[in-house]
C-alpha cells in the first residue's frame, strides 16, 4: 500500500488511527498536516493570553500527538473533536503555567479594549464590547483611560474566582462556553454559569 497522502485522505481519521496504530506510522504526518492549520488558528487565539505564538504551535502540536495516542473510538466521540479538546488543553495548560512561571497577574485583560494585535486579526470582540453592547453604553461612555484600566484590572482580580478566571481567560479567545467547558473538564452549564457570573461582576465594576 502506497503511503501517500492522497491514499489516506480516503480514509476517516478514525480508521487512520487504527492503520497507525497497526504499524503504518507514515500515517502520523498525515495526521499532522490535516490538523496544522486547526493548531495555528488556536496558537493565535491562546497568543492573546500571552503566550509565545511558536511555543503554543509546538505544544498544540504536543496535544495533537497525545489525541492519537489517547483517542479511543469505543469511549471518545469524533477523533476531530478528541483532537480539538486535546489540542486546546495542552495549550491552555502552557499559558497557564508560563503566567504563574512570570507573576504577570491578569495580563488577558488588554483584551478588553481589543486593541491587541493578534484580536485585531482574528476579528475577535473585545469583553467590553460584548458586555457593554448589551447594556446599551454609548462610545463616550466607554472611554476609560490607563489609570481606569490598571484600576480594573485590579479590581477584577479582586471579584472573580480562579474558575472565572480561567473561563474568562479562554472567552476572550473566542471560545464559546461549551468549548470552554470542554478544555476545562467542567459541565456546561456550570462554566455558562461561570460566565453570567463573571459579566455580571465585571459590569459592576464598569
Amino acid at each position: 500500500m502506497s503511503g501517500n497522502l492522497t491514499d489516506y485522505s480516503q480514509s476517516t481519521d478514525e480508521e487512520l488511527i487504527l492503520r497507525l496504530r497497526d504499524g503504518e506510522t507514515q500515517i502520523m504526518d498525515h495526521i499532522c498536516d490535516k490538523y496544522k492549520d486547526m493548531v495555528r488558528v488556536k496558537a493565535k487565539s491562546m497568543f492573546i493570553l500571552g503566550g509565545d505564538n511558536e511555543d503554543l504551535i509546538q505544544e498544540g502540536m504536543i496535544g495533537l500527538f497525545k489525541a492519537v495516542r489517547d483517542y479511543d473510538c469505543g469511549r471518545d466521540a469524533s477523533f476531530h473533536t478528541f483532537a480539538d479538546l486535546c489540542i486546546s488543553r495542552q495549550m491552555y495548560t502552557a499559558v497557564q503555567a508560563s503566567k504563574r512561571q512570570k507573576h504577570i497577574p491578569l495580563n488577558t485583560y488588554v483584551s478588553l479594549y481589543g486593541d491587541d494585535a493578534a484580536q485585531e486579526e482574528s476579528g475577535q470582540r473585545s469583553l467590553l464590547e460584548s458586555l457593554t453592547s448589551q447594556a446599551g453604553l454609548s462610545p463616550e461612555e466607554l472611554f476609560l483611560d490607563k489609570e481606569r484600566v490598571q484600576y480594573l484590572e485590579e479590581r477584577i482580580d479582586q471579584e472573580l474566582s480562579s474558575f472565572e478566571k480561567q473561563v474568562l481567560d479562554l472567552y476572550l479567545t473566542g471560545m464559546s462556553y461549551s468549548q470552554i467547558a470542554r478544555v476545562l473538564g467542567r459541565d456546561e452549564k456550570s462554566t455558562d454559569n461561570a460566565l453570567q457570573r463573571l459579566k455580571g461582576k465585571i459590569k459592576k465594576v464598569l
